[in-house]
C-alpha cells in the first residue's frame, strides 16, 4: 500500500502532466491480483481507470469513486519535494498524498485483499479513478456518460479525506467571469476611449452589497460569493478596452444556478441602462451542483452502523459526488487524511490512517456485498 501511494504521488498528475501514468500504476496494481481493469485515455495524457469485480449478482454493487488528478505544488517552499513521496515519522509526504491518493491507494489495497482472500461476494465491486476533479470534472462526466454497463448499485463511496467522518452533503460550485469591454485610446487623451477598468469598478461597487437570496440550509447555511481574480490593461500608456473578474460562488442544495446567473446579468443590464458606454458580459467558467444524500436511507444508516458512528456531516467544499449521484445510488464521502491539509505545502497522510482505511473499506465490502 505504501509503495502504491508513493508511485501515485511520483506520477505527478497535475493539469499539465495529466493522469495517464497514475492510471497505468493502478491498472498494474490490480493485475497483481488478477483483476482486469480498463483505461479510458484521451488527449494523449488524460485518463480514467475502471475495474469491475463481478459476483453472482444477488446483491446490489458498491462503487468506489476516486480521482487521479492533483493541484500544482504552488509558489510556497516545500520541506519535502512535492513529487518524490518522502516517508518520514509514520507519514508519507507529497502533493496528493491526502487529496486523494492516500484514499485511492487504500481502496485499491482493500479490493485486492478481498479478491486475494477468495471470499465469494454476492454483489459486484466497481472501482473508478477519474481525471480532472480539481479542474473541470471531465473524468467523472465521461464515467457517468458510459454508465450503461454498470450493475445496480447499493451505494457509492468517495474516499476523499474526511478524517473518517461520514459526509453526506456539500456545497456546489459556480464560477462566473464578468468581462467589461471599452474602447482603447492613448492614455494622454483618455477622454477619447472607454476605460474597461472603470466600467468594472461600477460592477464591483454593485457586487459589494449584492446578496444572493436563498433559504439557509440546516447544515450548510447560506451560499457564499468571493471575487477572486481580476485582470485588465496591458500597458501603462493605453486606456484598457477589456477587464475581467472571476467570482467563486458556493451554492447550497436546492439552489438554482441559472437564477444566480440571471441575477448577475440583471446587475449588468441596470448598469447598461444607467451608463450609455457600459458594456459587460457574464460567462460560466465551471459549475458543479451541490450534493445531499438522505441520511435516513438504508445505505447511510447501514454505513454508519458498520463504521460505528451515528453522525454524518456536511462540508463547504465540492467533490465529484453530484456526478456519481446521477447514477441513482446514495453517495457517501468517507476517507483517511485530514482535509485541512488539502492543497497546502508539505501535504501528508499518516500511514496508520491508510491502514485503518483499508480495514474500514474491507469491512464495508464484506458487509454490503458478502
Amino acid at each position: 500500500m505504501k509503495e502504491l501511494l508513493k508511485k501515485l504521488i511520483q506520477a505527478e498528475t497535475t493539469d499539465e502532466k495529466g493522469e495517464l501514468t497514475a492510471a497505468e500504476v493502478i491498472s498494474a496494481e490490480f493485475r497483481r491480483s488478477g483483476i482486469d481493469s480498463r483505461i479510458d485515455s484521451w488527449d494523449q495524457t488524460r485518463a480514467n481507470v475502471v475495474a469491475h469485480i463481478k459476483s453472482d449478482g444477488r446483491r446490489a454493487g458498491l462503487l468506489f469513486a476516486c480521482h487521479l488528478d492533483v493541484v500544482g505544488q504552488g509558489e510556497a517552499t516545500w520541506e519535502h519535494p512535492p513529487f518524490t513521496a518522502v516517508e518520514s515519522d509514520g507519514k508519507i509526504y507529497g502533493r496528493g498524498s491526502v487529496d486523494m491518493k492516500g484514499g485511492t491507494a487504500a481502496a485499491v489495497t482493500a479490493i485486492r485483499q478481498i479478491v486475494d482472500s477468495g471470499v465469494k461476494l454476492q454483489g459486484d465491486i466497481i472501482f473508478s479513478a477519474v481525471a480532472g476533479e480539481e479542474t473541470d470534472s471531465v473524468g467523472a462526466r465521461r464515467f457517468v456518460d458510459d454508465k450503461g454497463w454498470l450493475p445496480e448499485l447499493a451505494g457509492v463511496v468517495i474516499p476523499e479525506p474526511t478524517d473518517f467522518e461520514i459526509v453526506t452533503a456539500h456545497r456546489g460550485m459556480l464560477w462566473l467571469e464578468i468581462t467589461t469591454t471599452g474602447k482603447a485610446a492613448h492614455s494622454s487623451a483618455p477622454q477619447l476611449g472607454v476605460n474597461a477598468i472603470g466600467s468594472m469598478r461600477l460592477i464591483l461597487n454593485e457586487l459589494d452589497s449584492y446578496e444572493i437570496k436563498t433559504e439557509p440550509h440546516k447544515q450548510l447555511g447560506t451560499c457564499s460569493k468571493s471575487i477572486n481574480t481580476i485582470a485588465g490593461g496591458k500597458t501603462m500608456n493605453v486606456v484598457p478596452d477589456k477587464c475581467s473578474i472571476g467570482i467563486d460562488i458556493r451554492t447550497i442544495p436546492g439552489q438554482d444556478h441559472q437564477a444566480i446567473i440571471a441575477g448577475i446579468e440583471e446587475i449588468c443590464a441596470k448598469l447598461r441602462t444607467d451608463h450609455k458606454q457600459f458594456e459587460a458580459a457574464v460567462s460560466v467558467i465551471r459549475q458543479v451542483q451541490s450534493m445531499e444524500t438522505d441520511c435516513s436511507c438504508d445505505f447511510v444508516k447501514d454505513f454508519c452502523s458498520i463504521v460505528e458512528t451515528d453522525k454524518t456531516r456536511a462540508v463547504g467544499y465540492t467533490t465529484d459526488g453530484p456526478y456519481f449521484a446521477s447514477l441513482g445510488a446514495p453517495v457517501v464521502i468517507f476517507g483517511p487524511g485530514k482535509p485541512q491539509l488539502c492543497h497546502k505545502p508539505d501535504e501528508y497522510i499518516d500511514i496508520a490512517d491508510m491502514e485503518k482505511a483499508v480495514e474500514c473499506y474491507k469491512t464495508l465490502i464484506l458487509s454490503f456485498l458478502g
